[in-house]
């Protein structure tokens, strides 16, 4: 499947054809179109996941819950992006915007969809087992479930980059320029005997392979002899180029990949990626109590907001112990 024929469902291209979208993302083609198709799917599949959620207390907090919840997710990465963007332009990334916002994109995409195919458990476990505390855990453990995942396509979107000398593109420019400037291996030549000739002693007549881009030697049915050039192979074998760096004149797949382990495919960009997915899981957690009720306590009325008190951590680990 290409990028220029998707799927009808942006999540199915994503699962079955990531390395397309990886493909789209590098070379910045039609990134408003995948980045709008991923925010309508989000936001679709994150408001089914928080009408379920809502509807434990009231078919009116399921209302507000389908809107609250990908407005949580919405302004989440309206905070944190910048941060990221400014990240990978301090260590010397090539990251555009549009290309940082797509990757998050994906991220987010993922989680929305993977929650809500859990929603029908959640939803059977609502009509079998009524109990507001553990309906809680049960969900906040589906929706961390859900983010670990996206975060996990976030990371291997961003080491893709890598590969392709985006987040470190000077250390791959400076490697490959020691590269150039090695001197190439020289190879003797051997001689060419025409037909019928005597070798001079020491010599072989047993054709040799011949260097590639050189001339190959042939000889005819009368003894003359003629030359004829050598076709140039596609990469020199044993030759090795930085990542994100391509040997003049080859076109490299999309399969071929750094060894795994090389140094090189962690630069410093990479490191903060983990410190900014932190950053906006405590920032994502914090929001999610200020924008509550999700859920709606049983034993309370209606209410689009409640007072800001307590945290997030604190909920849960006071939800755990009234098990």
């Amino acid at each position: 499947m290409s990028g220029d024929r998707p799927s009808p469902l942006v999540i199915e291209r994503i699962l079955r054809d990531r390395g397309s979208i990886w493909q789209q993302i590098v070379a910045e083609r039609d990134l408003n179109a995948l980045t709008g198709r991923m925010l309508t799917s989000s936001a679709i599949a994150l408001a089914c996941y928080g009408a379920v959620l809502g509807f434990f207390h009231s078919p009116l907090m399921a209302l507000t819950s389908a809107l609250k919840l990908p407005l949580l997710f919405l302004v989440t990465l309206a905070i944190c992006l910048p941060t990221l963007y400014l990240f990978n332009l301090v260590f010397g990334a090539r990251l555009s915007v549009r290309q940082s916002l797509a990757l998050v994109m994906v991220a987010i995409t993922v989680t929305s969809m993977l929650a809500v195919a859990f929603a029908p458990i959640s939803l059977f476990f609502l009509i079998t087992a009524n109990d507001y505390g553990f309906f809680k855990l049960l969900n906040v453990a589906i929706l961390t479930l859900s983010a670990l995942v996206g975060l996990r396509f976030l990371t291997s979107g961003m080491q893709v980059l890598n590969d392709h000398g985006l987040l470190a593109p000077e250390t791959a420019n400076a490697t490959v320029n020691e590269a150039a400037a090695a001197p190439a291996p020289v190879q003797a030549t051997p001689a060419v005997v025409p037909v019928g000739a005597t070798p001079p002693a020491g010599q072989s007549a047993v054709p040799v392979a011949v260097p590639a881009g050189t001339a190959a030697a042939e000889s005819t049915s009368n003894g003359a002899v003629t030359t004829a050039p050598a076709p140039v192979p596609a990469q020199p074998a044993g030759a090795s180029f930085p990542p994100g760096v391509l040997h003049p004149g080859y076109q490299r797949s999309w399969s071929e990949r750094p060894a795994p382990g090389d140094s090189r495919q962690r630069p410093a960009s990479m490191t903060l990626l983990y410190i900014w997915i932190l950053l906006f899981g405590f920032v994502g957690t914090q929001l999610a109590w200020t924008l509550r009720p999700f859920f709606g306590d049983p034993g309370q009325d209606f209410a689009f907001f409640r007072s800001i008190d307590g945290n997030f951590y604190a909920e849960i680990l006071r939800t755990i112990a009234n098990l």
